[in-house]
């Protein structure tokens, strides 16, 4: 569930082909960038292309992870003389996808491609930002050699999967909404995410549903007194929604949350007033 997403870009995009297609997970390998953009200014294809800007090896720190994907993005706008907005994702259903516009290149790239190595990051270059189709031969080849790792991260990430928290056993919540709204039909394991490093934002991911692990996982955030139980609750009920009702894609563009859902999701007692905390503590959200 992310509050206040950004809106769908409208100009064409794509991704790579299904044969390039793994086991998609929600990991894993570090929260702090799942589904976090990474900004590019404007004028940076402007700037000095030869910043130093080069991937850093196996770096154990969250900030360090993230500033490897700022630099990955640095390099494409530098090669594509043009802004890229970067999002680094451990979607393992499609590892490269992107929107391309007059004006920016609206990427999203699997965490795999952080240690890609130069030929690779200039395939990125030419498949997304150039239309090259030839060069998606390279990101199939370097896909395939890196699903042992995918394997070894997707094990890992089930090991770490905990529900018990501070204030709220996840598990223990996640059971009573099963027996009660679904009769017990979800079949899903629970468990509370990492935390980001802090930084300013303005969007907050508070649950995630995978479809091919069936695994939910809450920001851990909510895991404080100052939460209600009820919210949490409302945030559990709604990524268990996911496994009833997957995105669509009938108008042309991912739906994620069709008139079905949103209709069953009002099912939830305190729905009105869940969204109502929401919206009273955005702020407090936001910080995490």
């Amino acid at each position: 569930m992310h509050l206040f997403p950004r809106p769908p870009v409208r100009e064409g995009g794509t991704s790579l082909p299904t044969r390039t297609r793994a086991v998609e997970s929600s990991n894993r390998l570090s929260t702090a960038l799942h589904e976090e953009e990474v900004p590019l200014a404007e004028n940076f294809h402007r700037e000095n292309a030869a910043r130093g800007l080069q991937p850093q090896p196996s770096p154990a720190t969250r900030e360090e992870l993230w500033a490897r994907a700022e630099a990955l993005a640095f390099r494409l706008s530098a090669d594509l003389r043009m802004p890229v907005r970067l999002a680094v994702t451990d979607n393992r259903s499609t590892m490269v996808s992107f929107r391309r516009s007059a004006s920016a290149l609206q990427l999203r790239l699997h965490h795999m491609f952080l240690d890609a190595p130069e030929q690779v990051v200039r395939a990125v270059a030419d498949y997304a930002g150039r239309g090259n189709r030839l060069a998606g031969g390279v990101l199939d080849d370097y896909i395939r050699g890196q699903q042992p790792r995918i394997r070894q991260e997707r094990h890992a990430a089930e090991a770490d999967l905990e529900p018990r928290g501070r204030c709220f056993d996840l598990q223990v919540l996640f059971d009573q909404l099963n027996r009660v709204y679904f009769h017990g039909s979800i079949q899903a394991r629970i468990g509370w995410g990492r935390m980001p490093p802090r930084r300013r934002r303005k969007s907050i991911r508070l649950g995630v549903y995978d479809h091919q692990t069936r695994e939910i996982r809450i920001h851990p955030g909510l895991d404080r007194p100052e939460v209600p139980s009820y919210f949490v609750e409302f945030i559990i009920f709604h990524e268990m929604l996911h496994q009833l009702f997957p995105s669509s894609n009938g108008t042309g563009r991912r739906v994620h949350h069709p008139r079905a859902f949103r209709e069953r999701e009002k099912a939830f007692p305190l729905y009105s007033a869940a969204l109502r905390w929401e919206r009273e503590n955005l702020n407090l959200l936001l910080r995490g």
